[in-house]
């Protein structure tokens, strides 16, 4: 009762005239903000953080809070259909983009928009009921216990990739050697730049993902003799029942895991989509569609994407401790407005904080009259032709990538990357798993580093913390497992092949 009293507290402020405005432009900024490449919310919050000096505090914080989540479900709209996606919606260029080239863009992006809203409205309640406690799970971590968790991480990739194990693990170790290119930030010393100074501060996030998907699959278009048309002049928007209850299990499975992801330093959304859709891979009754144009590889992590995004919000405002450069800018406007957060902020100001939250199913409903309406609006790109398309959408890259850094170089980064993915296509090599160890590589360097100096040196630091031992036993049944399921199947090939022979004598 005190949960629901709460929230028709916090619903009573975010359901002001004033506030629902807010709450309006902050998601529809939000959206727009993730169509466009390399424009993401970080970048966005930056640019309109001064203006919450003379917007109303509850205000500010709702807007600054719609564009963030907002962004997210913007992503998935550009991933989908064009295969351009930001750092949040990597996974969605798997199976979104598969159901797109199939005809089916208009039931990924009901998908994704449906999954969002179940993955936001969960983790508000989780948000609601467990905020006060639940932010102290976070201080439980050590930098052993997440050094183990991201090398979880890496084994898990066989669920990720949609080749073999090796082949991803290849892939993820890729991705760790060029985020290691740049100036240590311990020692100081370059590594991997070759002199060059533009690489000193390291290879940018949306250089990777802009080039090895969006401009690696414009050069696969434009190699390939078919026109290129996925757009059939049909929408099929609606799913079927069958297809509907394929999405609600999938959401609720993104929704758990992104509701608990979203609570750990470090975690938040991007690991949250790789860790949904490795869970949907396993235990999925359609997993052997998933890759190929699956409604479960489109709804988990769209789920889990939105849960994540809300729950971040939990240590920020429990323990004061923000968990991504956008929660630590979130933290700014809170104290740009004289507040502190922590555990004080629920006593000392319940109006914001349950105004915020409230606010934030009062979102996800603007989300869902906003964008899913607008999709056929969406597929609409696909009556412009070819050859005036791709033009456009490297224009955008291009004006994505150097709006980061306004850095020329940062382009030809880029197209660097657009040339090694096209490269990775042709040898049928995924580049989800080099986009996750580029992501988590530096963190897992971090987080090792800050164990063996809180241990002076032991590597015992990582066996003997209880969560750390259980995450690397997790490591070891996993590795098991999977050489067991590798011999089983080189033992089959032969009594497979025998078969035939011994039916024809």
């Amino acid at each position: 009762m005190d949960i629901l009293s709460n929230l028709a507290f916090g619903f009573s402020h975010a359901l002001t005239l004033q506030n629902l405005m807010f709450c309006a432009i902050g998601c529809t900024v939000g959206t727009l903000v993730g169509l466009l490449p390399g424009l993401g919310p970080l970048a966005t919050i930056s640019l309109l953080l001064p203006l919450t000096y003379s917007i109303p505090t509850g205000g500010a914080l709702i807007m600054l809070a719609g564009i963030y989540y907002g962004a997210q479900y913007g992503d998935s709209v550009s991933a989908i259909t064009m295969k351009i996606p930001h750092a949040s919606s990597i996974v969605a260029c798997i199976d979104g983009y598969q159901m797109t080239l199939k005809g089916k863009t208009g039931l990924a992006l009901f998908t994704a928009g449906i999954s969002s809203f179940i993955g936001g409205t969960v983790a508000i309640v989780v948000l609601a009921s467990l905020a006060p406690t639940l932010g102290e799970v976070a201080l439980l971590f050590g930098p052993a216990d997440y050094c183990s968790l991201i090398l979880l991480g890496f084994f898990c990739v066989s669920f990720v990739t949609t080749g073999s194990l090796l082949n991803g693990l290849a892939m993820c170790l890729v991705g760790v050697l060029l985020g290691s290119i740049g100036t240590d930030v311990i020692s100081g010393q370059q590594r991997y730049t070759f002199d060059l100074p533009f690489l000193m501060d390291g290879i940018g996030l949306v250089s990777v993902a802009l080039g090895c998907f969006g401009i690696a699959e414009i050069t696969k278009n434009l190699d390939a003799r078919e026109e290129r048309s996925p757009f059939n002049g049909k929408i099929h928007l609606m799913p079927t029942w069958p297809e509907f209850k394929r999405i609600i299990p999938s959401a609720l499975r993104g929704s758990a895991v992104g509701s608990f992801l979203g609570i750990l330093p470090g975690g938040g959304p991007v690991i949250a989509q790789f860790a949904a859709y490795a869970l949907d891979k396993k235990v999925s009754k359609f997993k052997d569609e998933i890759g190929s144009g699956a409604i479960e590889g489109v709804a988990g992590q769209a789920a889990a994407d939105e849960a994540a995004a809300r729950t971040s919000f939990i240590p920020l405002m429990s323990i004061g401790i923000p968990e991504n450069p956008v929660m630590a800018l979130m933290m700014a406007a809170f104290i740009i407005k004289g507040i502190q957060p922590g555990p004080n902020m629920i006593s000392g100001h319940p109006d914001l904080f349950w105004g915020l939250v409230a606010s934030m199913w009062v979102g996800n409903v603007f989300l869902v009259v906003l964008n899913v309406p607008l999709v056929r609006y969406w597929l609409s790109v696909f009556k412009i032709p070819y050859n005036v398309l791709f033009p456009a959408i490297l224009f955008f890259c291009c004006i994505g990538t150097f709006s980061v850094n306004s850095n020329l170089d940062d382009i030809f980064t880029t197209a660097a990357f657009g040339l090694l993915g096209y490269v990775f296509m042709r040898l049928d090599l995924d580049a989800a798993p080099l986009m996750l160890g580029f992501i988590l590589g530096p963190m897992q360097e971090e987080y090792f580093r800050r164990a063996l100096l809180l241990s002076r040196g032991s590597f015992s630091t990582f066996v003997t913390r209880p969560i750390s031992a259980t995450l690397l036993a997790l490591i070891a049944l996993f590795v098991v497992w999977q050489l067991v399921a590798f011999f089983r199947a080189r033992r089959r090939q032969p009594q497979a092949a025998a078969a035939p022979r011994a039916q024809r004598s």
